[in-house]
Protein backbone atom coordinates (compact mmCIF):
# COMPACT_ATOMS: atom_id res chain seq x y z
CA UNK A 1 0.00 0.00 0.00
CA UNK A 2 1.63 3.26 -1.10
CA UNK A 3 2.03 6.21 1.76
CA UNK A 4 -0.76 8.20 -0.07
CA UNK A 5 -3.26 5.48 0.33
CA UNK A 6 -2.41 5.03 3.85
CA UNK A 7 -3.03 8.51 4.94
CA UNK A 8 -6.26 7.79 3.70
CA UNK A 9 -7.10 5.30 6.51
CA UNK A 10 -5.39 6.96 9.02
CA UNK A 11 -8.09 9.21 11.73
CA UNK A 12 -5.81 12.03 10.96
CA UNK A 13 -7.17 12.48 7.44
CA UNK A 14 -9.88 14.12 8.58
CA UNK A 15 -7.60 16.69 9.82
CA UNK A 16 -4.70 18.60 7.26
CA UNK A 17 -3.78 16.62 4.46
CA UNK A 18 -0.45 17.15 3.16
CA UNK A 19 -0.80 14.71 0.05
CA UNK A 20 -0.87 16.49 -3.04
CA UNK A 21 -4.39 16.45 -5.06
CA UNK A 22 -2.85 14.76 -8.13
CA UNK A 23 -1.28 11.97 -5.93
CA UNK A 24 -4.83 11.43 -4.69
CA UNK A 25 -5.90 11.04 -8.46
CA UNK A 26 -3.40 8.84 -9.01
CA UNK A 27 -4.37 6.33 -5.97
CA UNK A 28 -7.57 6.29 -7.57
CA UNK A 29 -9.60 8.13 -4.52
CA UNK A 30 -12.54 10.11 -6.08
CA UNK A 31 -12.69 13.72 -5.85
CA UNK A 32 -15.79 13.85 -4.03
CA UNK A 33 -13.98 12.10 -1.41
CA UNK A 34 -10.83 13.61 -0.90
CA UNK A 35 -12.48 17.00 -1.39
CA UNK A 36 -14.84 17.07 1.60
CA UNK A 37 -12.08 15.54 3.74
CA UNK A 38 -9.18 18.12 2.68
CA UNK A 39 -11.61 20.74 3.76
CA UNK A 40 -12.90 19.62 7.07
CA UNK A 41 -10.44 20.57 8.86
CA UNK A 42 -10.99 24.32 8.39
CA UNK A 43 -14.82 23.83 8.51
CA UNK A 44 -17.65 23.19 10.54
CA UNK A 45 -21.19 22.22 9.91
CA UNK A 46 -23.73 24.77 10.16
CA UNK A 47 -26.03 24.79 13.24
CA UNK A 48 -28.63 23.34 10.84
CA UNK A 49 -26.80 20.95 9.95
CA UNK A 50 -24.69 19.94 13.16
CA UNK A 51 -25.76 16.83 15.23
CA UNK A 52 -26.41 17.98 18.79
CA UNK A 53 -26.38 16.04 21.54
CA UNK A 54 -27.35 17.13 25.20
CA UNK A 55 -26.55 15.35 28.32
CA UNK A 56 -28.70 16.34 30.54
CA UNK A 57 -32.57 17.62 30.00
CA UNK A 58 -33.10 20.17 32.89
CA UNK A 59 -34.66 23.65 32.39
CA UNK A 60 -31.46 24.99 30.91
CA UNK A 61 -31.45 22.32 28.59
CA UNK A 62 -34.79 22.64 28.14
CA UNK A 63 -34.59 26.47 27.31
CA UNK A 64 -31.79 26.04 24.71
CA UNK A 65 -33.70 23.43 22.92
CA UNK A 66 -36.67 25.14 22.94
CA UNK A 67 -34.88 28.26 21.14
CA UNK A 68 -33.58 25.41 18.89
CA UNK A 69 -36.27 24.20 17.60
CA UNK A 70 -37.68 27.39 17.40
CA UNK A 71 -34.95 28.36 14.96
CA UNK A 72 -35.65 25.93 12.69
CA UNK A 73 -33.01 23.71 13.53
CA UNK A 74 -33.88 20.15 12.52
CA UNK A 75 -35.35 18.25 15.43
CA UNK A 76 -34.05 14.33 14.33
CA UNK A 77 -30.65 16.13 14.50
CA UNK A 78 -31.25 17.18 17.78
CA UNK A 79 -30.71 13.91 21.22
CA UNK A 80 -30.72 14.48 24.61
CA UNK A 81 -29.77 12.15 27.57
CA UNK A 82 -31.81 12.33 30.44
CA UNK A 83 -32.42 9.39 33.32
CA UNK A 84 -35.41 11.41 34.49
CA UNK A 85 -38.81 9.94 32.86
CA UNK A 86 -40.58 13.27 33.66
CA UNK A 87 -37.86 15.36 31.81
CA UNK A 88 -37.46 13.33 28.58
CA UNK A 89 -40.83 13.30 28.12
CA UNK A 90 -41.15 17.18 27.98
CA UNK A 91 -38.26 16.59 25.41
CA UNK A 92 -39.70 14.52 22.98
CA UNK A 93 -42.56 16.45 23.50
CA UNK A 94 -40.53 18.68 21.40
CA UNK A 95 -39.99 16.27 18.47
CA UNK A 96 -36.50 16.04 19.59
CA UNK A 97 -34.85 12.35 20.24
CA UNK A 98 -34.17 11.26 23.58
CA UNK A 99 -32.21 8.65 25.44
CA UNK A 100 -31.38 7.78 28.76
CA UNK A 101 -27.48 6.52 27.57
CA UNK A 102 -24.85 9.25 27.15
CA UNK A 103 -23.08 7.38 24.78
CA UNK A 104 -25.89 6.78 22.45
CA UNK A 105 -26.80 10.89 22.70
CA UNK A 106 -23.15 11.84 22.21
CA UNK A 107 -21.38 8.72 20.20
CA UNK A 108 -21.34 11.13 16.58
CA UNK A 109 -22.65 14.11 17.93
CA UNK A 110 -20.90 17.51 16.38
CA UNK A 111 -21.44 19.95 19.29
CA UNK A 112 -22.12 18.45 23.00
CA UNK A 113 -23.83 20.26 25.34
CA UNK A 114 -23.17 19.38 28.82
CA UNK A 115 -25.89 20.63 31.36
CA UNK A 116 -25.79 18.09 34.41
CA UNK A 117 -25.17 18.90 37.96
CA UNK A 118 -21.75 20.02 38.79
CA UNK A 119 -20.99 17.08 41.10
CA UNK A 120 -21.57 14.17 38.43
CA UNK A 121 -19.97 16.38 35.60
CA UNK A 122 -16.86 14.09 35.62
CA UNK A 123 -18.04 11.10 35.34
CA UNK A 124 -20.29 12.23 32.42
CA UNK A 125 -17.06 13.25 31.02
CA UNK A 126 -15.18 10.68 31.13
CA UNK A 127 -17.66 8.20 29.94
CA UNK A 128 -18.12 10.05 26.66
CA UNK A 129 -13.83 10.16 26.36
CA UNK A 130 -13.68 6.50 26.64
CA UNK A 131 -16.28 6.12 24.04
CA UNK A 132 -14.77 8.30 21.49
CA UNK A 133 -11.36 6.39 21.28
CA UNK A 134 -12.94 5.23 17.82
CA UNK A 135 -13.56 8.57 16.75
CA UNK A 136 -11.35 10.23 13.72
CA UNK A 137 -12.50 13.67 14.66
CA UNK A 138 -13.67 14.18 18.23
CA UNK A 139 -17.07 17.15 19.07
CA UNK A 140 -16.64 20.33 20.38
CA UNK A 141 -17.64 20.47 23.66
CA UNK A 142 -19.81 23.13 26.02
CA UNK A 143 -20.09 22.55 29.21
CA UNK A 144 -22.89 24.79 31.32
CA UNK A 145 -21.87 23.34 34.71
CA UNK A 146 -20.93 25.97 37.19
CA UNK A 147 -17.58 26.62 38.28
CA UNK A 148 -15.88 23.37 36.01
CA UNK A 149 -12.80 24.16 34.83
CA UNK A 150 -11.59 23.94 31.40
CA UNK A 151 -8.20 22.08 32.48
CA UNK A 152 -10.62 19.55 34.70
CA UNK A 153 -13.35 19.65 31.29
CA UNK A 154 -10.51 18.48 29.13
CA UNK A 155 -8.67 16.13 31.71
CA UNK A 156 -12.10 13.63 31.87
CA UNK A 157 -12.49 13.74 28.26
CA UNK A 158 -9.50 12.72 27.11
CA UNK A 159 -9.71 9.50 24.97
CA UNK A 160 -7.61 6.15 25.52
CA UNK A 161 -5.15 7.78 22.96
CA UNK A 162 -4.76 11.12 24.57
CA UNK A 163 -6.70 12.82 22.27
CA UNK A 164 -9.18 15.25 23.84
CA UNK A 165 -12.87 17.44 22.67
CA UNK A 166 -11.90 21.36 21.96
CA UNK A 167 -14.17 22.52 24.93
CA UNK A 168 -15.86 25.83 25.98
CA UNK A 169 -17.65 26.89 29.22
CA UNK A 170 -20.87 28.97 29.17
CA UNK A 171 -22.13 30.44 32.07
CA UNK A 172 -25.80 31.13 31.02
CA UNK A 173 -28.58 33.03 33.37
CA UNK A 174 -32.19 32.22 33.64
CA UNK A 175 -33.76 34.31 31.35
CA UNK A 176 -32.38 31.75 28.83
CA UNK A 177 -35.61 30.42 29.87
CA UNK A 178 -38.01 32.90 28.33
CA UNK A 179 -35.25 33.67 25.15
CA UNK A 180 -33.91 36.83 27.22
CA UNK A 181 -30.41 35.23 28.30
CA UNK A 182 -27.01 36.45 28.75
CA UNK A 183 -24.35 34.51 28.16
CA UNK A 184 -20.56 34.82 29.15
CA UNK A 185 -18.51 32.10 27.41
CA UNK A 186 -14.43 31.22 27.60
CA UNK A 187 -12.72 28.68 24.73
CA UNK A 188 -9.50 26.71 25.10
CA UNK A 189 -6.99 27.74 22.75
CA UNK A 190 -7.33 24.73 20.10
CA UNK A 191 -10.99 26.03 19.40
CA UNK A 192 -11.07 27.22 16.09
CA UNK A 193 -13.31 30.70 14.93
CA UNK A 194 -15.66 28.21 12.77
CA UNK A 195 -16.35 25.99 15.89
CA UNK A 196 -16.81 29.40 17.95
CA UNK A 197 -19.37 30.46 15.45
CA UNK A 198 -21.23 27.49 16.10
CA UNK A 199 -21.35 27.95 19.70
CA UNK A 200 -22.68 31.84 19.13
CA UNK A 201 -25.57 29.90 16.57
CA UNK A 202 -26.52 27.70 19.17
CA UNK A 203 -26.64 30.12 22.55
CA UNK A 204 -27.99 32.73 20.15
CA UNK A 205 -31.39 30.44 20.54
CA UNK A 206 -31.80 31.83 23.98
CA UNK A 207 -29.36 34.45 24.49
CA UNK A 208 -29.50 38.28 23.44
CA UNK A 209 -25.99 38.94 25.03
CA UNK A 210 -23.33 36.55 24.60
CA UNK A 211 -19.70 37.62 25.53
CA UNK A 212 -16.82 35.84 25.27
CA UNK A 213 -13.70 36.88 27.48
CA UNK A 214 -10.44 36.69 27.35
CA UNK A 215 -9.66 34.87 31.10
CA UNK A 216 -11.06 31.96 32.57
CA UNK A 217 -11.25 33.69 35.81
CA UNK A 218 -13.61 36.37 34.67
CA UNK A 219 -16.15 33.48 34.32
CA UNK A 220 -16.73 34.29 37.88
CA UNK A 221 -17.35 37.46 37.65
CA UNK A 222 -19.79 36.66 34.91
CA UNK A 223 -21.58 34.97 37.59
CA UNK A 224 -21.36 37.45 39.72
CA UNK A 225 -23.12 39.78 37.58
CA UNK A 226 -25.35 38.32 34.79
CA UNK A 227 -25.52 34.69 36.32
CA UNK A 228 -26.71 35.40 39.63
CA UNK A 229 -28.06 39.63 38.80
CA UNK A 230 -31.46 37.82 37.62
CA UNK A 231 -31.97 37.03 41.88
CA UNK A 232 -30.91 41.02 42.64
CA UNK A 233 -33.81 42.38 40.09
CA UNK A 234 -36.11 40.12 41.25
CA UNK A 235 -35.31 41.09 45.02
CA UNK A 236 -35.92 44.42 44.23
CA UNK A 237 -38.85 44.44 42.73
CA UNK A 238 -39.98 41.64 45.60
CA UNK A 239 -39.58 44.82 48.26
CA UNK A 240 -40.42 47.28 45.49
CA UNK A 241 -43.60 45.60 45.73
CA UNK A 242 -43.36 45.29 50.16
CA UNK A 243 -42.96 49.03 50.19
CA UNK A 244 -45.93 50.29 48.03
CA UNK A 245 -48.49 47.18 49.80
CA UNK A 246 -47.06 48.94 52.96
CA UNK A 247 -48.27 52.53 51.93
CA UNK A 248 -51.72 51.24 50.78
CA UNK A 249 -51.17 49.71 47.44
CA UNK A 250 -52.83 45.98 46.87
CA UNK A 251 -50.20 43.77 45.95
CA UNK A 252 -51.64 42.58 42.72
CA UNK A 253 -51.30 46.41 41.88
CA UNK A 254 -48.35 46.75 43.52
CA UNK A 255 -46.54 43.48 41.71
CA UNK A 256 -48.22 44.64 37.87
CA UNK A 257 -46.80 48.67 38.65
CA UNK A 258 -42.79 47.27 39.65
CA UNK A 259 -42.79 44.49 37.38
CA UNK A 260 -43.99 46.91 34.35
CA UNK A 261 -41.51 49.35 35.45
CA UNK A 262 -38.27 46.42 35.53
CA UNK A 263 -39.27 45.77 32.46
CA UNK A 264 -39.68 48.74 30.53
CA UNK A 265 -36.17 50.58 32.56
CA UNK A 266 -34.57 47.46 31.00
CA UNK A 267 -36.17 47.84 27.61
CA UNK A 268 -34.78 51.61 27.49
CA UNK A 269 -31.12 50.29 29.01
CA UNK A 270 -31.01 47.89 25.94
CA UNK A 271 -32.48 50.43 23.29
CA UNK A 272 -31.68 53.98 24.42
CA UNK A 273 -27.41 55.10 23.03
CA UNK A 274 -27.37 57.10 26.77
CA UNK A 275 -25.60 55.46 28.80
CA UNK A 276 -27.57 54.27 32.60
CA UNK A 277 -25.62 57.24 34.44
CA UNK A 278 -27.34 59.32 31.93
CA UNK A 279 -30.92 57.44 32.09
CA UNK A 280 -31.19 58.00 35.92
CA UNK A 281 -30.17 62.08 35.18
CA UNK A 282 -33.28 62.08 33.24
CA UNK A 283 -35.50 60.92 35.35
CA UNK A 284 -34.08 62.75 38.36
CA UNK A 285 -35.42 66.30 38.83
CA UNK A 286 -33.38 68.57 41.38
CA UNK A 287 -35.00 68.47 44.80
CA UNK A 288 -37.80 66.28 43.22
CA UNK A 289 -39.51 62.70 44.32
CA UNK A 290 -36.47 60.33 42.36
CA UNK A 291 -33.82 62.69 43.46
CA UNK A 292 -35.29 62.29 46.83
CA UNK A 293 -35.09 58.38 46.73
CA UNK A 294 -31.70 58.58 45.32
CA UNK A 295 -30.58 59.96 48.15
CA UNK A 296 -31.77 58.06 50.14
CA UNK A 297 -29.75 55.24 48.38
CA UNK A 298 -26.26 57.26 48.57
CA UNK A 299 -27.45 57.63 52.15
CA UNK A 300 -27.43 54.02 53.16
CA UNK A 301 -24.34 53.21 50.85
CA UNK A 302 -26.33 51.99 47.53
CA UNK A 303 -23.23 51.50 45.73
CA UNK A 304 -21.10 49.68 47.98
CA UNK A 305 -23.93 47.15 48.86
CA UNK A 306 -23.98 46.50 44.91
CA UNK A 307 -20.48 46.07 44.89
CA UNK A 308 -19.93 43.90 47.96
CA UNK A 309 -22.37 41.41 46.55
CA UNK A 310 -21.03 41.37 43.35
CA UNK A 311 -17.46 40.70 44.90
CA UNK A 312 -19.20 37.91 47.60
CA UNK A 313 -20.71 35.93 44.36
CA UNK A 314 -18.04 36.40 42.38
CA UNK A 315 -15.65 35.13 44.97
CA UNK A 316 -18.23 31.97 45.73
CA UNK A 317 -18.01 31.20 42.20
CA UNK A 318 -14.21 31.01 42.30
CA UNK A 319 -14.46 29.01 45.61
CA UNK A 320 -17.15 26.32 44.14
CA UNK A 321 -14.80 26.25 41.12
CA UNK A 322 -11.64 25.12 42.84
CA UNK A 323 -13.83 22.56 45.15
CA UNK A 324 -15.00 20.84 42.07
CA UNK A 325 -11.94 20.26 40.39
CA UNK A 326 -10.47 18.36 43.38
Amino acid sequence: MSDCMADTTRPQLTGPVSCPTRLLHKCGIPQVFWKSHISQSNTMPSLQESKLAFIGGGNMASAIIGGLVNKGVNKQNICVSEPWDVNREKMAALGVRTTTSNIEAGGDADLIIIAVKPQVTKGVCEELGAAWSPRATLPVVVSIAAGITLDSLKGWLKTSDGRTAHTVRVMPNTPALVGEGASGVFASADVTEAEKELVNAMLGSVSKATEWVDREELLDVVTGLSGSGPAYFFAMVEHLVASATALGLSEEQATRLATQTCLGAGKMLVESSDAPSQLRKNVTSPNGTTHAALQMFESLNFKETVDKSVQAATSRAAELGNTLAK
